[in-house]
């Protein structure tokens, strides 16, 4: 790599944003959004441009996240968690008295907010798992006085969507063979019937979205008699469904609605790229300004009550984050601020789209960023796995992309069966394949990028946290002569550990576990074949773990039993726990610390270049 192309701190990239998450008031008068106080990001609020900037919170300890007004204009809502245990407590900021409010001051109770709406600006729809904790019930918020009024006691509900009044009118109940069942009623004093019952092979694909304005039709995404997920509408009087928007490879990744009528405005696909297609003329004109003026990824965040002005972000793959306040009469698209300004002192990579063909014929997507300044032949190569599994890698910005392209590796990430976005067909492949042809494909992506002449055979790591976590512990045991190294962060080491110790509220979702990855009981075997501990003593390349002693997905004993096992053969690893995280890093303290961790490890086994 050429020495003339500057290292880019650590800090630049996984410490704090200068300013994150605007949010606009219902007036359009204020702007809040997040920044660091003394290392930790709080909540502030100015005007519409910014200015008479102060902060309205005193967070001291992991920082605050998300910020979004509620529809009075006077309270602004975020969630915090303690410790990363991913119990959230709805807090409120009154503006008018400076006060925060914890409005769900519950011991290990989970609040998430349901809905909202301007017609009701002083109630949030929340739920919280207090009585049970493997399901929430649905509350009525009062903002002023805080008082909670249960509005519906669970039957049996994974997810709820309220009408315009504020009803829960829809909700998705799980089956225990792994579908789904969306349930729907007219009114809070009806009985619920099913709308639409799907099996495991559409239950991801499967989901209600919003209430039309006059609450008789529902919009949905559907992946019934079709291969990607598509929009429709359901008729709840003539029980008819239009499909509004399809693709018939990509899932629909996002809707625009109105915000008055409930009217779709544009869909979004995730191809290769975002691309947006306008259903409402109105907003035609609006979209090409902000597609056109622009560079990178566009997407709206927030809008006033008029719906006349939008806070608007870009997301590039070589850059800070913009965001934008877009005037929708004047067609203007002035700058508010950029996330990370003092990256643009940088030269960072692009992002590449590819696609490969998998030993078993399935097209396989991703993308590959190269270090700049150097010939693209014989690199050394960090293959860097997603999460979920049932997520998938996107084009943009990606803090662990530019740091390891900018230390002189070749980034690979691809989109292995199972993934999300590309059908059901491509995600339904990945069932039962954990440490098999959904690793075979991250093995195919290594090798592909060989023969190309891109990939050092011999200089290859394999990267990644949660799922990812668990395919560099299956490529350290599995396929150890693949990779030179691995690096995991809370990766699963014990498939039938972890599916025993999920989180309760995720506990009606049980079937979905047991038929895309494997149930304990008749499938003990499998499970276990499948599991990187079953192999721990085929460990023979370094290895570096990473854990959250909070984490409420990947308990830390699914690091610590791996761990042991190492010890007790006597292989050489490196373990780091953090006792004050969870499933993934908060605090840019112990990111900066991680990674400072990971980079020197890469150095030693890989070669690339290092920070002091």
């Amino acid at each position: 790599m050429s020495p003339a192309i500057l290292l880019v701190p650590r800090d630049v990239l996984f410490g704090n944003p200068e300013r994150t998450g605007p949010s606009l008031s219902p007036d359009g008068r204020q702007m809040a959004w997040l920044a660091p106080v003394d290392g930790v990001l709080n909540v502030f609020v100015g005007a519409a441009d910014l200015t008479g900037a102060r902060p309205v919170t005193d967070d001291r300890d992991r920082g605050i996240r998300t910020v979004a007004w509620a529809h009075d204009g006077r309270h602004l809502l975020y969630v915090q968690d303690d410790g990363g245990d991913e119990n959230w407590r709805l807090h409120a900021i009154d503006l008018d008295t400076g006060g925060d409010r914890d409005l769900t001051p519950f011991d290990e109770v989970q609040a998430q907010v349901v809905a909202m709406d301007k017609r009701h600006p002083d109630d949030v729809l929340i739920g919280l798992n207090k009585e049970r904790p493997e399901l929430h019930d649905v509350y009525r918020l009062h903002l002023p006085t805080g008082d909670l009024t249960m509005v519906l006691d669970n039957p049996g509900f994974v997810g709820f969507v309220a009408d315009r009044e504020l009803r829960v009118r829809a909700g998705v109940a799980p089956r225990p063979d792994g579908g789904v069942t969306i349930m729907v009623r007219d009114s809070t004093d009806d009985d619920w019937r099913t709308l639409v019952d799907v099996g495991q092979e559409d239950a991801l694909g499967t989901m209600p979205l919003a209430f039309s304005e006059d609450g008789r039709h529902l919009l949905a995404l559907s992946s019934v008699d079709a291969n990607a997920s598509r929009l429709v509408r359901h008729d709840l009087d003539g029980d008819t469904v239009e499909v509004v928007a399809q693709d018939d490879r990509y899932d629909v990744a996002d809707v625009r609605l109105d915000p008055d009528t409930g009217q779709v405005q544009w869909v979004s696909f995730l191809r290769e790229r975002v691309h947006h297609e306008p259903l409402d003329e109105g907003v035609r004109d609006d979209l090409a300004v902000l597609t056109d003026t622009e560079r990178g990824e566009m997407a709206v965040l927030g809008e006033d009550h008029t719906d006349r002005r939008w806070v608007v972000a870009y997301v590039r793959d070589d850059g800070p984050t913009r965001y934008h306040l877009y005037d929708r009469d004047a067609r203007s698209l002035p700058l508010l601020f950029e996330d990370r300004p003092e990256l643009g002192r940088y030269d960072l990579a692009t992002m590449e789209p590819f696609r490969m063909t998998a030993r078993d014929g399935l097209e396989l997507q991703g993308y590959l960023t190269a270090p700049i300044g150097t010939e693209r032949r014989d690199l050394a190569t960090v293959l860097l796995v997603h999460g979920g599994p049932w997520a998938r890698d996107l084009w943009g910005y990606d803090p662990q992309v530019q740091w390891l392209a900018n230390r002189g590796y070749l980034v690979l990430q691809v989109n292995f069966r199972g993934s999300t976005g590309y059908g059901k067909r491509f995600l339904n492949a990945g069932d039962r394949a954990w440490g098999a042809a959904m690793h075979d494909d991250l093995v195919d992506t290594v090798r592909w990028a060989v023969e190309q002449g891109f990939a050092d055979p011999d200089r290859v790591a394999i990267q990644g946290g949660s799922y990812g976590g668990y395919a560099a512990l299956v490529g350290a045991t599995f396929t150890p002569e693949v990779f030179a190294c691995a690096v995991d962060l809370v990766g699963p080491s014990n498939l039938q550990t972890l599916i025993a110790s999920i989180p309760p509220y995720w506990e009606p979702l049980i079937a979905q576990f047991h038929t895309r990855i494997g149930h304990p009981e008749h499938d003990a075997d499998l499970l276990w074949q499948r599991s990187p501990l079953s192999r721990a003593d085929q460990v023979s390349i370094p290895l570096l773990i990473g854990q959250g002693a909070n984490d409420p997905r990947v308990k830390q004993a699914e690091s610590e039993q791996f761990v042991t096992a190492l010890r007790e053969q006597g292989i050489d690893h490196e373990y780091l726990l953090f006792e004050d995280e969870g499933h993934g890093f908060a605090k840019p303290e112990n990111r900066l610390t991680f990674y400072a961790a990971v980079e020197a490890f890469l150095a030693k086994h890989l070669g690339g270049r290092q920070e002091p």
